[in-house]
């Protein structure tokens, strides 16, 4: 079975698209091929700065016949209607077409239409240049021909390689031409060091013969090689690599033949905050950091990986390397200097000119929003107020320092430096690095009660504000991570075990705010995906939202892990299948007779044993459970409910509920309507699935 390959040959690639780019590609051509009618055995794509690439295995040499039947107008039908039929059947004449009876319609023309399946190079070359000019790059670059036809791609494009292998070494090229560029069966190695071109037919030739002019094809592959090459040299000097997986991906990305190395710089500049070396190193000249492996502390060496072999073995390469590095650590120390000169508190007027949204207002007026909402969450989360409102005061004071002008990604953690250096207190020193976090699923929470209380300020703050002025999430889009907002609240008071009335803090946080039954919702669904992912179920949150006036978010999660255990016990299993059958009832009759079977069960319409044991199983679980409710113990108030599978069981075992006698009847319907209201002390079982 054929094998295809396919290179598209371009100048470099940003590193930040190449992976998604490779997944496209790959995406994109077997689409194209499983739609036109062929089959594959497997698909890989592989990138490089310079190519990307796509094998596919076991493709099927053709797309299969197909015969189709086309249902036209009734024999004798207008001219006009005959003349559409032959012409979207293809047919030159109704004579062409067959007849076909249909004992209630009569006699109607079919059209057979048989179409031929195509080889797999006719389809391939049809579908890589329709590919190539619908390619999902998230920024491109129009080239070529002048005009609306004018091909878009990522970086310009030079070749195309695209061969069908046959059998054996016999491969022959796929013919296509897309802006004057013809496919081929030829390409190029490394820019430098194998940049002659060569030929190649089959992906085993083309993989070995691009490593032997110095191209390893698989990213993930050159990752490797770089990690294990940076330990090895870090090792040999005593040191170990401060590992980046962000940084490690994107030198991969730029490098084809990676060659890593180490340079230096003055042990002056370790006088700066760890973090402001690393982000100066990283951001500008996308070098490693390394570390004392034994202290922990930085070490004035670096790892930069080199995309070629140079004939000094890099002294030149690394002498430049470390030329900008220490420009650029130059420019930081004077940034970290010029900072501690200015206390915090002096540079807040500096936020009046720094909007924060136009329809929020500045910096400064946030800075006022956090410190008040900062102060009244204090005593919730056990947190020294006065403590709290001064680290909401300085929160947002480093937004204006050159340090953070320069290096965004370090706001909060310089606010913390320069807060520990004018002696503030030290947990108000955690709270302004740590209240923008968590800033992500597996991102860590704040614990200090302080920096707890203006965490939740910020996330509060800034989705009741957007919520206000009607800028709320929609689809895909979230430009003002509303979403990670919304799941750090709720991770916060998880995971620390924190008790908040959500409706009444919205309205402390923004005044006349009516927005909060909507945002609650919002709320709901965050929390939704977060237990979903931590494996409950989502039936379950509805039924513990159902029961209405839900605004407490660590009482709503215990709600739904006491009730996802329960359910999974037979007791609970049984009494959901008990509790399905009396709702059932329940609803049929309501509905046949118009109206409800609510108040006390009468004892003396109680006749059989099991009707008495129900009655008084009902009674005994409905106090439980509200007590156990009461005292915020949910697992007990599932206890209470077990013990009503039992006498449930019992009662639908051997009872009748439509008794002849109405006054019985009515009496065992108000039975099961206290069945339905005990459970609804826990949650809504009518909301429960499986």
């Amino acid at each position: 079975m054929p094998d295809l390959l396919l290179e598209l040959f371009s100048e470099e690639i940003p590193a930040r698209m190449q992976r998604r780019a490779a997944d496209d590609l790959q995406k994109l051509i077997t689409g194209g091929l499983v739609e036109a009618g062929l089959t594959y055995e497997g698909a890989r794509a592989y990138v490089t700065p310079r190519r990307l690439t796509l094998t596919v295995s076991g493709l099927t040499a053709s797309s299969p016949d197909i015969s189709e039947e086309r249902k036209g107008p009734r024999v004798g039908a207008p001219e006009k209607a005959l003349a559409g039929f032959l012409r979207g059947a293809g047919l030159s004449s109704i004579d062409e077409a067959t007849i076909q009876s249909d004992p209630k319609k009569g006699d109607f023309y079919v059209a057979i239409i048989n179409k031929p399946g195509r080889k797999a190079e006719e389809i391939i070359a049809d579908l890589v240049p329709d590919v190539i000019r619908k390619f999902p790059w998230a920024k491109s670059q129009k080239w070529g021909q002048a005009g609306e036809g004018a091909l878009r791609w990522v970086r310009p494009l030079h070749s195309i390689l695209c061969t069908l292998s046959v059998e054996g070494d016999v491969a022959e090229v796929v013919p296509f031409e897309i802006e004057g560029i013809k496919s081929g069966d030829e390409t190029r190695g490394h820019r430098f060091h194998g940049k002659e071109s060569f030929a190649v037919k089959r992906f085993e030739d083309y993989e070995a013969e691009l490593k032997a002019r110095k191209v390893i094809l698989d990213l993930d592959e050159r990752k490797d090689i770089i990690l294990n090459d940076a330990k090895t040299l870090a090792f040999a000097q005593g040191l170990e690599l401060v590992e980046d997986a962000g940084l490690l991906e994107e030198v991969g990305g730029l490098v084809e033949w990676p060659v890593v190395l180490m340079g230096e710089f003055e042990q002056s500049f370790l006088d700066m905050p760890d973090e402001v070396i690393q982000t100066s190193i990283r951001e500008h000249q996308k070098c490693f950091v390394l570390k004392d492996g034994k202290s922990g502390k930085l070490a004035n060496k670096f790892i930069l990986v080199s995309n070629l072999i140079a004939p000094d073995d890099g002294a030149t390469i690394v002498a430049g390397n470390q030329k900008v590095v220490r420009a650029r650590l130059s420019d930081a120390k004077f940034f970290w200097e010029t900072d501690l000169k200015t206390g915090l508190e002096t540079r807040l007027y500096k936020l009046d000119n720094m909007v924060f949204h136009e329809k929020l207002g500045t910096q400064s007026e946030r800075v006022s929003r956090l410190v008040s909402l900062s102060g009244a969450l204090a005593p919730l989360v056990d947190a020294d107020e006065d403590k709290a409102v001064r680290a909401a005061t300085l929160a947002k004071a480093d937004l204006v320092t050159d340090m953070v002008f320069e290096f965004p990604e370090l706001q909060g953690l310089m606010g913390r430096y320069y807060a520990l250096a004018q002696d503030e207190d030290a947990s108000v020193a955690e709270a302004i690095e740590l209240h923008y976090k968590p800033q992500g699923p597996s991102d860590a929470v704040p614990t200090n009660p302080v920096s707890i209380a203006v965490a939740l300020a910020d996330k509060l703050d800034l989705l009741t504000g957007f919520w206000s002025i009607d800028e709320k999430p929609t689809g895909s889009k979230d430009p003002f991570a509303l979403r990670r907002a919304a799941l750090g609240v709720i991770r916060i008071l998880e995971e620390n075990q924190i008790r908040l009335p959500l409706l009444e803090i919205f309205k402390t946080a923004r005044d006349g705010f009516a927005e909060g039954d909507d945002l609650l919702s919002f709320f709901a669904d965050r929390l939704s995906v977060h237990l979903r992912d931590k494996g409950a179920r989502h039936d379950l949150l509805d039924a513990v939202f159902a029961l209405g006036n839900q605004d407490d978010i660590l009482m709503i999660s215990k709600r739904v892990e006491a009730l996802g255990s329960f359910l999974s016990t037979e007791d609970g299993a049984n009494l959901l299948a008990g509790y399905r059958r009396a709702a059932n009832i329940l609803r049929a009759e309501e509905k046949k007779s118009g109206m409800t079977f609510a108040g006390d069960v009468e004892e003396a319409h109680l006749h059989v044993p099991e009707e008495v044991a129900l009655a008084s199983a009902i009674e005994k679980a409905s106090v439980a459970a509200a007590e156990a409710v009461a005292a915020e113990d949910f697992a007990a108030a599932m206890t209470a409910l077990a013990i009503l599978r039992d006498p449930v069981d019992a009662f639908f075992d051997k009872v009748l509920v439509n008794d002849e006698r109405e006054d019985v009847r009515a009496n065992r319907l108000k039975m099961l309507t206290q069945i339905r209201k005990t459970t609804l002390t826990v949650a809504d079982f009518s909301k429960i699935s499986g």
